[in-house]
């Protein structure tokens, strides 16, 4: 199993889960993403996520070993759209098995927020004023 992917066309969580199940994991933990319809008091119509695909993965698998090394973790893998998505959308996905919740819990965490803060995927909000605008997720 690739551990972190980016993907162009919506996915099924149902495979990534069952790639997680293991008979030495008592919990799993996981995270979901979606296009939500407003930003900072602005309503939005959709946004398109630009991502440089070698580095991102190459960097979102890095997050995915530093979770396996740091949290009491059996497996973890995350998935991350780019292109085009609607509101409602599921933009990223998070899945840790473990023995122990604890450390599904903290290792989702970790993960979410590290693809956020170190992966190169950058945000165009489109609004319904017609504005627009770049963020980093």
């Amino acid at each position: 199993m690739t551990r972190f992917r980016l993907a162009a066309e919506p996915f099924d969580i149902a495979p990534l889960r069952a790639a997680l199940l293991d008979d030495r994991a008592g919990g799993y933990a996981s995270f979901e993403g979606w296009v939500r319809d407003h930003h900072q008091g602005r309503a939005v119509s959709g946004l398109y996520y630009e991502a440089y695909p070698a580095l991102a993965e190459r960097e979102g698998a890095a997050v995915i070993d530093e979770a396996l090394a740091r949290f009491d973790i059996i497996d973890a893998c995350c998935v991350h759209r780019h292109g085009e998505l609607a509101t409602g959308e599921l933009a990223v996905w998070v899945g840790v098995s473990a023995a122990h919740r604890d450390g599904a819990f903290a290792a989702c965490r970790y993960i979410i927020d590290e693809v956020k803060v170190r992966v190169p995927i950058w945000k165009h909000e489109r609004y319904l004023d017609g504005d627009a605008g770049w963020l980093h997720p």
